[in-house]
């Protein structure tokens, strides 16, 4: 990451990186501007979140079709149902996104903190705080090196300075910044890539890129598949301008395919069929 005064900034300059978020703002602007969000939003919003906790579940390898989401009641895993649970981890940490927005820009590590702790569902010693020592990490679709727990603190009050210091930064170039620092350093000892995707989400609410949250990346995420995800996340912890700068781009690509979706949705409550 650069050195510069801001170095996210600076990522905003990498070749490529501004037609991507040009790209997003046009792509956002279309659904915001759809005839249906000026009388129910509401009912976008919703199916929304619903939409983005079942591509998040299926990264994290609960692939569940949205009907099954809509329909289950029940997620606390019973009779040893992983699926389950990770389905019912999206759901609730998309619920509490929500209620952590002003937080964000002041603590953004309590606000992670708290992510983990909605995700596990837990009280355990190591829920709610990053790992220590060589606690381990159970991430197992993540399969690269795993920084040891000196330089995930490091990091993370790195990550930590930058969004409380602001940025001239595009919303997206942050969002892929923290959503790609968080699963490149794996700092909790599971759920990992849900709180990555779910802080990625706050960023772009958060920011006024998104702020009725109608674009769900976690969607886009999903749609492009969990090989190009892994595939992109890989140039991301190159560290080289060409790997963070096609990163940048996925998560765009990402969001403009959330937003698509909720067009889909618009489109559909306009017909009376959703």
């Amino acid at each position: 990451m650069s050195t510069t005064a801001d170095p996210l900034a600076a990522l905003g300059a990498l070749p490529g990186v501004a037609d991507s978020v040009d790209s997003v703002r046009k792509a956002v602007d279309r659904v915001y501007g759809h005839r249906v969000m000026r009388r129910r939003s509401t009912a976008v919003t919703s199916e929304a979140a619903l939409r983005g906790a079942r591509g998040s579940a299926a990264l994290s390898g609960a692939d569940w079709p949205l009907e099954e989401v809509r329909r289950r009641s029940d997620f606390s895993g019973a009779g040893g149902d992983e699926e389950a649970r990770t389905v019912g981890a999206a759901l609730r940490l998309t619920a509490e996104a929500g209620q952590l927005l002003s937080i964000w820009r002041q603590s953004p590590l309590r606000v992670l903190a708290r992510l983990h702790l909605v995700a596990a569902a837990d009280n355990g010693d190591a829920v709610g705080r990053p790992r220590q020592g060589s606690e381990p990490v159970d991430e197992p679709l993540v399969e690269l090196p795993l920084p040891d727990a000196q330089e995930v603190a490091g990091r993370l009050e790195g990550l930590s300075g930058l969004i409380i210091a602001g940025s001239s930064a595009p919303a997206l170039v942050t969002a892929a910044v923290v959503h790609g620092e968080l699963l490149a350093l794996r700092p909790f000892g599971s759920h990992n890539g849900l709180v990555a995707r779910t802080a990625e989400r706050i960023v772009l609410v958060g920011s006024g890129l998104d702020p009725k949250s109608i674009c769900p990346a976690e969607v886009g995420h999903a749609e492009q598949g969990r090989a190009e995800y892994l595939a992109a996340l890989e140039g991301y912890v190159s560290g080289t301008p060409e790997g963070v700068a096609a990163w940048i781009a996925h998560c765009g690509r990402s969001v403009e395919l959330g937003a698509r979706e909720s067009t889909a949705v618009c489109e559909a409550l306009q017909r009376g069929a959703a």
